[in-house]
């Protein structure tokens, strides 16, 4: 069977391009191909006239667009699709009033499976293939979450969010014992872990939500487990860090409690680190961990503004996520412009060297971001073997963005165009394994291309 060969600008990453757009981490075939086979694996990408014979199938023709690795978001909570947009607090108040009575009505499966239904797709819909989800403490959110997940056949991690510590988190939200909270992470581990593409996280929400016991109990398991990822948030706002210090004094910072705990490691994703120092970030870089920058709910919770240039700087892996429901698009394009204005607005951001490129934010959105959740082994880039998971972007999805890409002077502006004016109108289709999940349009096609 001969592969389908999708035709259009193709542009992907092989290693991190810096802000320059270093020679050789990256490929751009303007007038390109990428050939798929029938197993959903990428067979070949480069220029259309230098497609092998071989492989000209089926020709899927998206000449004048742009095709990209599909988008990987490092952290978003689909528990809190129905918070989104709550007005006027900030982290602890925003969640008791929106994010606590969100999750509780995860404890009926029929919300739960509706909610993961509109999730993926509305995921699908901004192009975002990959996704580091957080559910609640409900098991019955992890299962809903993974046979949707499964059913259009996306590369997920997922796992029950671990809760214990009261009144920090609310009697209805916490998990009845530490040895139950294990039983059930057990079970759901095997349950889900490498079920269709699906992986595992351990999910402890934060250090204050969990008790001493809790959090060892998830680095045990983490240990025992070291093929699962661990995700969590660390250091997201001032009164949060001060209350983790305030309850561990002997550290030094909120990632050392953490590093005490024995949870850091390449296995690990912390969401946002606004509030940490050099010395942390060395620590983080030192141990592979990496993290999830979320720009638009930072800037909407008046969290603090992440300073990408010094993790960058100190070698730490960094992905995006848009973090909704405290995040304000599920769109990686509004991100990646809400992150643009974030790294411009801190003092190192503000040197020509460290500033978010066009190439570097397309690498945060799709290779970065697989490196982040390890799994650049699998997607993330068009090499031979890879999980052919992409988007296809409209230049000329707004009549602002068409003029903008028409006076562009080389591709390089043309792609910052649409990473500042970009939205989920520029994603024309989205593809699951070669197989169309999404056309601009029309309702999700499934296995049509």
């Amino acid at each position: 069977m001969r592969p389908a060969v999708y035709r259009g600008t193709v542009l992907h990453f092989l290693s991190d391009p810096g802000v320059e757009g270093e020679p050789g981490s990256w490929e751009v075939f303007e007038d390109g191909a990428l050939a798929v086979g029938g197993d959903g694996l990428v067979r070949w990408a480069g220029e259309w006239s230098r497609l092998p014979d071989a492989l000209r199938g089926e020709v899927i023709d998206h000449r004048g667009r742009l095709i990209v690795p599909g988008f990987v978001d490092a952290h978003v909570h689909y528990s809190q699709y129905d918070a989104i947009a709550g007005f006027g607090a900030e982290l602890p108040e925003w969640m008791r009033r929106y994010v606590f009575p969100a999750e509780r009505r995860f404890e009926r499966r029929a919300h739960a499976d509706l909610i993961a239904e509109l999730f993926l797709d509305t995921l699908l819909a901004n192009g975002t293939t990959t996704a580091a989800v957080h559910p609640t403490v409900h098991p019955a959110s992890v299962d809903a979450f993974g046979a949707a997940a499964v059913r259009r056949g996306m590369r997920m991690v997922c796992g029950k969010v671990l809760m214990d510590k009261r009144p920090e988190a609310p009697e209805f939200l916490c998990d009845s014992s530490v040895a139950e909270a294990e039983r059930q992470t057990r079970e759901l581990i095997d349950r889900w872990h490498h079920t269709g593409r699906l992986g595992y996280a351990i999910t402890p929400r934060f250090v204050p939500s969990s008790t001493d016991a809790q959090l060892a109990m998830a680095a045990e398991l983490v240990g025992e487990y070291p093929d699962l990822l661990l995700q969590t948030h660390a250091a997201e706002n001032i009164p949060e860090t001060e209350s983790v210090l305030a309850r561990f004094p002997t550290a030094r910072s909120y990632v050392d409690v953490y590093d005490r705990l024995g949870m850091l490691g390449p296995g690990t994703l912390l969401a946002h680190c606004v509030h940490i120092d050099d010395r942390d970030r060395a620590r983080l870089a030192a141990t592979g961990t990496a993290i999830a920058f979320c720009p638009t709910s930072n800037l909407f919770l008046g969290s603090g503004l992440f300073d990408l240039a010094a993790a960058r700087r100190a070698g730490v892996r960094v992905g995006l996520g848009t973090d909704c429901g405290a995040g304000t698009s599920y769109s990686l394009l509004r991100t990646l412009n809400e992150a643009y204005k974030v790294v411009m607005s801190t003092e190192s951001g503000r040197s020509e060297q460290l500033r978010l490129s066009a190439l570097l934010g397309f690498y945060l959105a799709t290779l970065g971001g697989a490196e982040a959740l390890s799994l650049s082994d699998r997607i993330g880039s068009f090499r031979p073997g890879m999980e052919a998971d992409f988007v296809v972007l409209d230049w000329a999805a707004t009549p602002v963005l068409r003029r903008r890409v028409e006076v562009a002077r080389d591709f390089e502006e043309r792609l910052f165009a649409l990473m500042i004016l970009g939205d989920d109108r520029a994603v024309k289709a989205t593809y699951v394994l070669g197989r169309r999940a999404y056309r601009r349009g029309a309702v999700p096609a499934g296995a049509d291309r």
